[in-house]
């Protein structure tokens, strides 16, 4: 039974560090990145849809993204999606493909994007540490019920918290390597 509590919480945690390094994927650094884009709704027949359903994302030069709707007909939702967008882009459209220019950052910029990513991997931490609450109520249950001893608690306990520090210190790692990102030119 310990042993499924503390697969279970592997499993929860190892989603939130994934959702975390996701939520910092989409966080623009100066460079052009497909999956800044890609999850952007886009109104096309009548439904919303993710970007990189209804068009093909291609990065031609380091600051510049291409978008090559697979049906013309969507040009239109897609650039104003794009424009809809808190990205800051304008995207430039010649009838066949948009365009989208990714200007320099500023500093003030980079320092306000740099507090945003670590907002983010506040939260994921917050995720991590609600899945080891519940993992820890989960192991007190057991040991209430008589199903588990108080050396095995304390063991399993141990164990929750080493993996909670490890998990925690991958999304740390992890924002470490954004803010170097964002921080350069």
């Amino acid at each position: 039974m310990v042993d499924l509590v503390l697969e279970e919480a592997t499993e929860k945690m190892a989603k939130a560090v994934g959702h975390a390094r996701a939520e910092f994927a989409g966080v623009r650094t100066g460079r052009a990145a497909p999956q800044l884009i890609e999850k952007l709704a886009v109104d096309v027949y009548g439904a919303e849809v993710p970007l990189q359903q209804v068009a093909n994302i291609s990065v031609p030069e380091a600051r510049m993204l291409v978008v090559s709707p697979y049906d013309k007909t969507s040009m239109g939702s897609i650039e104003k999606a794009i424009r809809n967008s808190d990205l800051g882009l304008n995207p430039s459209s010649d009838g066949q493909v948009i365009r989208l220019n990714f200007p320099p950052l500023t500093a003030e910029r980079r320092k306000d994007l740099v507090r945003l990513v670590k907002h983010m991997a506040e939260e994921g931490k917050v995720a991590v540490r609600n899945v080891r609450r519940a993992a820890r109520h989960d192991l007190d249950q057991l040991e209430h019920d008589g199903d588990l001893s108080k050396d095995e608690l304390q063991r399993a306990e141990k164990d929750l918290d080493k993996l909670t520090h490890a998990q925690e210190a991958e999304i740390e790692s992890a924002l470490q390597h954004k803010e170097q990102e964002l921080l350069a030119d």
